[in-house]
């Protein structure tokens, strides 16, 4: 969407002789706002309240047993769950985002030397933290009582677009990263951890060895690895193979042990 309108504005100037192009750019940037809107909306309950306390309350008990978050996910299940305070148990946690410094706005903002402790980082971005030029912002449900699907929406039309890592390849998602200081600082932060690693709801897939190299090269151990359904089947098989080099990569001085886990047994959501 940045780009066709950043080609509409050059049409104007360099193809004056297409009069038509830069509206016909504009309209299809509009077209495919509507479309992530909507992708958005239909993925993902309306609001918080569309979720049951009790499933806020089971996930909460399995954020619980963790001093950091690092998730690859863009969507906003995991920042619905943080922010249920009236649901127990209490989860401490710390995005790193805070009020401006001038006053409430209808979001808060991420500052990069006053997030010294912060606990949650989200690797590759989410679809409500938008990258506003000067500041990185979070749009959040508590400030305005909208729905965040509806202030995505406003957010779109007005020009500001999400900030998360889109990009297909390995190589292109590592570029993207390294060209934001907000994804940058999670992407080195995650590379320091140390302890435990317990890994829930990612493939291992090719197109993340960015994030795998940093466990490969890293002080995480032991690394608990999450599996779904048949522990033999291709896909599981791909995932154990991949798990074993990060045991494999390190030197005698690192070690790494693994171990596998059935995801079902997490009970993240109430369901088992």
């Amino acid at each position: 969407m940045r780009a066709l309108r950043q080609a509409a504005k050059l049409a104007e100037v360099y193809a004056k002789d297409r009069p038509d192009l830069p509206d016909r750019l504009c309209r299809d940037a509009d077209g495919l706002r509507e479309v992530l809107a909507s992708t958005i909306a239909s993925s993902h309950p309306d609001r918080p309240a569309d979720i049951a306390p009790d499933q806020y309350s089971a996930c909460r008990v399995f954020l619980s047993h963790f001093k950091s978050i690092y998730t690859l996910n863009y969507d906003l299940l995991l920042y619905w769950a943080l922010m249920q305070s009236e649901v127990e148990p209490q989860v401490t946690s710390d995005d790193g985002f805070r009020q401006p410094e001038d006053g409430p706005e209808d979001y808060v903002t991420w500052e990069v030397d006053r997030t010294d402790s912060q606990s949650v980082h989200y690797l590759h971005g989410a679809l409500h933290i938008f990258d506003a030029g000067a500041e990185v912002q979070k749009y959040t449900w508590c400030n305005t009582g909208l729905a965040l699907i509806d202030q995505i929406r406003a957010a779109l039309e007005a020009d500001k677009y999400p900030l998360f890592v889109a990009e297909g390849s390995d190589e292109e998602k590592l570029e993207r990263i390294q060209h934001s200081g907000f994804l940058n600082r999670s992407y080195r932060s995650f590379a320091k951890i140390s302890g435990p690693l317990f890994i829930f709801g990612h493939s291992l897939a090719e197109n993340d060895e960015h994030i795998l190299r940093l466990i490969d090269r890293g002080k995480m151990n032991p690394i608990f690895v999450g599996l779904f359904g048949d522990a033999e089947n291709p896909q599981n098989r791909r995932i154990v193979d991949r798990s074993r080099r990060f045991a494999s990569a390190r030197p005698s001085r690192r070690p790494a042990t693994i171990q596998f886990f059935d995801v079902t047994t997490a009970n993240v959501w109430g369901v088992s």
